[in-house]
């Protein structure tokens, strides 16, 4: 089989070497991410590789579909960013990513302590040798209610990690599971708005869950609300999110992932001019922590999305599905 990875960093050529020395295959890497101009060349690929830059819809799935491409795996947990329809109609068998929920739990958690803590305005001050207190007293992470929206593997990690620190804590989620009823207790969404001092979002992007985060979710919050993204970007409307800091209704904002990222994220843009002005108009405030779409970047969660990306189509030629397949 000859694989063509799209969007391959530094830190997964290795991985890619080796992966497809022990499965026997070829893989070829590139940098760019996949266009329909860039399609061509696919052209002797039975499958094909990407992260999640890049927008794989119909007309570019036919593409890949006409020049023989029959798999398709996405080296990352979401695939909001591929028409599975398209795909699935197409004959293309996709399939997605799996990695430890640790590195993305832990992640959450220190949002949350640097929001709690103003630890983005105490680093500022510290730069110029400024150590005064004035507006840097913070609040403990054991008197305050905690909510999780979403308790797959990462949600729940997250609630086993925050379980620890005494805090109260609450889920929601579309089913409850036994294992995050372990450490939290499952309430409705209004209850779980009208009761958190903290809400950490851990959903998949679906048409149902896009801006789940609105107007009128945050005015159903407490004064002074934490919100911590480390999921998807557009599970939150930035503009909301601009006027609730404003208006300091939201306390604090720990942003791993921000709506219209794409294109941004993970490239050095110092030079270039980006038109998105409600993003960094954001990024300005005091109480907003924004990264760079990090939250899931370990040594371990390399190794295992590099895997998933060429075992995902070698497993599905060879036995016609994969663990992590999307249906």
């Amino acid at each position: 089989m000859r694989i063509y990875m799209y969007e391959v960093r530094p830190d997964e050529r290795e991985d890619i070497r080796r992966e497809a020395e022990r499965l026997g295959v070829e893989a070829v890497c590139s940098e760019d991410v996949p266009t329909a101009e860039n399609a061509a060349r696919l052209a002797g690929f039975e499958a094909v590789s990407v992260l999640g830059q890049g927008t794989i819809g119909r007309a570019l799935l036919e593409k890949y579909a006409a020049l023989g491409v029959r798999y398709l795996s996405t080296r990352t947990v979401g695939y909001d960013h591929i028409d599975l329809e398209a795909a699935h109609s197409l004959g293309i068998g996709v399939c997605s990513a799996d990695y430890p929920p640790n590195g993305v739990a832990d992640f959450t958690v220190m949002l949350m302590l640097m929001c709690l803590r103003h630890y983005k305005q105490a680093l500022w001050r510290g730069q110029v040798n400024d150590f005064s207190l004035e507006g840097l007293q913070g609040r403990d992470m054991a008197e305050l209610t905690v909510g999780v929206m979403g308790t797959g593997r990462i949600g729940t990690q997250v609630l086993k990690n925050l379980s620890g620190f005494g805090c109260r804590l609450l889920a929601y989620n579309r089913h409850e599971t036994e294992e995050a009823a372990r450490y939290a207790r499952f309430v409705d969404m209004d209850t779980l708005f009208r009761e958190c001092d903290v809400i950490s979002l851990h959903l998949p992007l679906t048409p149902a869950t896009e801006h789940i985060i609105d107007r009128d979710a945050i005015a159903r919050m407490k004064d002074g609300v934490v919100i911590v993204n480390c999921a998807r970007g557009e599970l939150t409307d930035t503009e909301a999110l601009v006027e609730g800091i404003e208006t300091l209704k939201i306390g604090a904002l720990g942003m791993d992932t921000v709506e219209g990222e794409a294109g941004i994220v993970h490239s050095d843009h110092r030079i270039d001019i980006l038109a998105n002005r409600n993003l960094f108009y954001l990024h300005q405030f005091r109480n907003v922590i924004m990264t760079q779409h990090i939250a899931f970047y370990t040594r371990e969660a390399v190794h295992s999305m590099v895997r998933c990306g060429v075992e995902g189509p070698v497993m599905m030629a060879r036995t016609g599905t994969y663990r992590t397949r999307l249906i």
